[in-house]
């Protein structure tokens, strides 16, 4: 039960709309309560449904940080299903394409077909969890803390996969937010929270790749001190969590 919390970690500090927000808190009451009630069926379809929102707040940064190589993986798709993720205003959007096909896209971050095949496989778990079938495949707390476990293994490889998409973005943050006279918040904490976290959906998981940056890449920059002061703001605010 302890292990399944760290899910929380890969999802977003700050959601878009209060909607969001709220649907995300109620796939975790979900499956704390059917946890605690010893229904772990339904607890694992809520955990399933809190993963899907992980991959789908994932392709959503690809999105926003790789706009050209999301275009291109869109190759395939029907013309109105292009239209509609091109076109999306929340990463909920995916939601309304087949789960095996919107896992195609996590190929724009180097996931090859056997990983893509094993995330699969978790959707046609969770198929057979759903169905009226007469089985219990999950009727203890271990059947479903060694499936939690493996979630967990996928969830923390597409996140290793995504690095380059968040320090992407993090890069092209620091490069357009660094004067206090031309960005939406003179505060640097400000900005922060309401541009880079808040608008690129980032977790805590983001958050460590964009503390540990390399500014050095940066060096011949004219504004580096400034870029500096920015880059110190998040790890004061930031570089304390877990």
């Amino acid at each position: 039960m302890e292990e399944a919390a760290e899910l929380g970690n890969y999802l977003p500090l700050s959601f878009k709309t209060p909607s969001e927000r709220d649907y995300i808190a109620f796939l975790w009451d979900a499956f704390d309560s059917n946890y605690t009630n010893g229904k772990y069926q339904f607890a694992f379809l809520a955990y399933h449904m809190l993963t899907m929102s992980f991959i789908y707040f994932n392709i959503w940064q690809i999105k926003q940080a790789s706009r050209a190589d999301f275009e291109k993986g869109l190759i395939g798709f029907t013309k109105d299903i292009e239209k509609n993720l091109l076109e999306a205003t929340s990463p909920f959007v995916f939601s309304t394409v087949n789960e095996r096909s919107i896992l195609r896209l996590l190929k724009l971050i180097s996931c090859d077909n056997g990983m893509i095949g094993t995330y699969a496989k978790l959707v046609d778990d969770r198929n057979d969890t759903a169905h009226s079938n007469g089985n219990i495949f999950y009727s203890t707390p271990a059947a479903l803390d060694k499936k939690i476990a493996e979630i967990l293994r996928v969830v923390d490889e597409i996140q290793t996969h995504s690095k380059p998409v968040i320090e992407n973005c993090y890069r092209d943050f620091l490069l357009h937010n660094y004067d206090p006279e031309e960005r939406e918040y003179p505060d640097a904490s400000d900005q922060i929270r309401e541009v880079l976290i808040h608008e690129n959906y980032l977790s805590q998981k983001d958050i460590e790749v964009c503390l540990s940056f390399d500014l050095t890449t940066l060096k011949d920059h004219p504004d580096l001190e400034r870029i500096n002061i920015l880059h110190q703001a998040l790890t004061e605010e930031y570089g304390g969590h877990d």
